[in-house]
């Protein structure tokens, strides 16, 4: 079958109470208790690996809790199929390129196949969630009468001009189209079908649940860390936006003022609808070159949740330096924990660091370095900086939150007389020409 649902651990909203600002609890509630009779599913091409697999993870358990029956499924693909959506990632984030006539065909007829079986299986839920452009062309091939939200977690703010045009079509068969950031709306879409909401971190998983010092040495000890020695780390997938180079780069020049300071880059890599993450990671091998002291973990089965918990955690300073992020949530986990940040100036990073005072934004290499090095000779406005980060992640980067927003949302839709019937795109490609 060309889709599966993933089970969840069941989990309370009131579990949130004490780490949540009680107001998003309240309307989390008030939204819920509308929904008891509504069944939503949240649709995305990965269980495991990536910000939208962790997010559905506890959003979809919370909202179950708060009232409507809410499932996740996975649709499956081929390499072929995710070789085109990363490449449509790419390009969406404005990477030169185009997708061809035939891509976009095998693109929207594996969708289809997915619609086929869905509707051959009689899923029919009161709210449809899709997640990201493997699953967009779904909102126009869902069976007639579905409601329809189409969740876009790229930063798009420069984005593959004729790409954007081949896709619109079908961002505008959906009834509503969430973005992370105000900017991220694609100008082709009706402003009152828009819809932002960030994403955020569940402060109840293990990953981010403080452990003591001790611990937290222990850990990074075990992964081959020296805990007496100064430690730089990037806990994120190696992918081009994400800058693993230019990470070494400015280790290569924090270290000509701090020479005993150590890099981590962590990208565990699972998640199947990222071909290219074992390519990068090679390139980041040959630019790390013999450098013992820069340290790579790309292997689930010495990098879990526990080790990236430590990481961000345990390191003297956390960097993020994506040239693209539509939000970065390894971003708000280390904020969370308390640990200063520096983060490429970009898309949802710019949206969580204020410069200066939750964590530093740097354009450069040589600029990460230099905030860098600042911030290992300053442990006590480092400490400052990760208390503020802390305070500001409590108050907008929770899942309570997202749990409010999202059940909100599908409130207002349900709410909706019948939505107009989904295209007929039996000739896909031509269809969507035409829309």
């Amino acid at each position: 079958m060309s889709f599966d649902f993933v089970q969840t651990t069941p989990k309370s909203a009131s579990s949130l109470a004490p780490h949540a600002p009680a107001h998003q609890l309240a309307l989390a509630a008030e939204a819920g208790d509308a929904l008891r009779d509504a069944r939503v599913i949240h649709v995305n091409s990965t269980a495991v690996g990536g910000g939208v697999a962790e997010v559905l993870k506890s959003l979809t358990p919370l909202m179950s809790d708060c009232g409507p029956e809410t499932d996740w499924m996975v649709i499956h693909g081929t390499d072929d199929f995710f070789e085109i959506t990363k490449r449509l990632h790419n390009l969406l984030q404005g990477a030169d390129g185009e997708l061809s006539q035939g891509e976009l065909e095998r693109y929207v007829a594996h969708n289809e196949n997915v619609a086929r079986q869905i509707a051959a299986h009689g899923v029919s839920p009161d709210v449809w969630v899709l997640h990201d452009p493997q699953t967009l062309p779904l909102a126009a091939l869902l069976p007639a009468g579905s409601r329809v939200i189409w969740v876009c977690h790229i930063d798009t703010t420069l984005p593959n001009r004729p790409v954007i045009e081949q896709l619109v079509p079908f961002m505008r068969q959906a009834h509503r189209v969430v973005v992370s950031l105000p900017h991220y709306a694609v100008p082709d879409l009706d402003p009152a079908a828009v819809r932002v909401i960030p994403p955020a971190i569940d402060p109840l998983l293990p990953k981010n649940t403080p452990r003591p010092d001790a611990d937290v040495q222990r850990t990074l000890a075990a992964m081959g860390l020296d805990t007496g020695r100064p430690l730089m780390a990037q806990v994120s997938r190696f992918d081009y936006w994400k800058d693993p180079w230019g990470v070494i780069d400015a280790y290569r020049e924090a270290k000509q003022s701090v020479p005993d300071v150590q890099l981590a880059l962590l990208g565990v890599i699972e998640a199947k609808d990222d071909p290219e993450a074992f390519d990068v990671l090679e390139t980041v091998r040959a630019h790390a070159g013999a450098d013992p002291d820069v340290h790579l973990y790309s292997d689930p089965a010495e990098a879990g949740e526990l080790e990236v918990g430590a990481i961000q955690q345990g390191a003297d300073v956390v960097i993020q330096k994506s040239l693209r992020e539509g939000f970065g949530l390894t971003v708000t986990e280390a904020m969370w924990k308390g640990s200063p940040v520096i983060g490429g100036n970009c898309g949802g990073i710019r949206t969580q660091i204020t410069d200066g005072r939750t964590g530093y934004l740097v354009d450069s290499p040589s600029e990460c370095a230099q905030r860098a090095v600042d911030l290992l000779r300053e442990p006590e406005e480092a400490r400052r900086m990760g208390q503020a980060a802390r305070e500001s992640v409590r108050e907008r980067f929770l899942m309570s939150r997202v749990l409010a927003d999202y059940l909100s949302l599908v409130r207002e839709l349900a709410s909706q007389a019948s939505p107009s019937p989904r295209l007929n795109f039996s000739h896909p490609t031509s269809a969507a020409a035409d829309s």
